[in-house]
């Protein structure tokens, strides 16, 4: 299948996040979408770690979500796992096709409550940032772990060759 375009999942920081080792954690970011697996640099001994990793992904379908998992890296034993979130891209796909003009920079174009269907910690904001982009900032709550949440951006871009997201 013929990619449609790419997103950057910028993965800016981890909060919170449970310490696995003696004191801390050396937390990374794995994410997941279709066969893509991508992941950020580990970051030693610290359970609030800023990463500011980019991470591109092509997509194919836009209903196909993308994964983030958490680990923390340990040299001789197998890496643990420090939670996971679905990262829900389909609202932010929507507003990229709604073919708007151009509008103010910082206009909120939507507003994403948390809710029993996505992985958000607090309200999410698809805002136009101008020049025909948008761009999604989102705090996601971990799942299957007692404690910790993930900041990430979202951003389109369109590759040439490819048809993007228009119907």
């Amino acid at each position: 299948m013929n990619p449609l375009g790419a997103i950057k999942v910028t993965i800016k920081r981890g909060i919170d996040l449970k310490v696995c080792d003696a004191f801390s954690s050396d937390p990374y970011v794995i994410i997941i979408s279709g066969s893509q697996k991508l992941k950020t640099r580990v970051i030693k001994k610290n359970c609030n770690p800023v990463w500011n990793d980019v991470l591109t992904l092509s997509v194919t379908d836009p209903k196909t979500p993308i994964k983030l998992t958490v680990f923390d890296k340990d040299t001789f034993t197998e890496d643990d796992r420090m939670g996971d979130a679905i990262i829900d891209i389909k609202p932010y796909l929507d507003c990229l096709q709604m073919g708007l003009g151009e509008l103010p920079l910082g206009t909120a174009v939507r507003k994403i409550q948390p809710d029993a269907h996505n992985c958000l910690a607090d309200e999410s904001k698809v805002t136009w940032v101008g020049k025909g982009k948008m761009i999604q900032d989102m705090i996601l709550k971990l799942q299957h772990v007692e404690k910790g949440k993930v900041q990430i951006q979202l951003e389109w871009i369109d590759l040439p060759g490819c048809r993007g997201l228009r119907p």
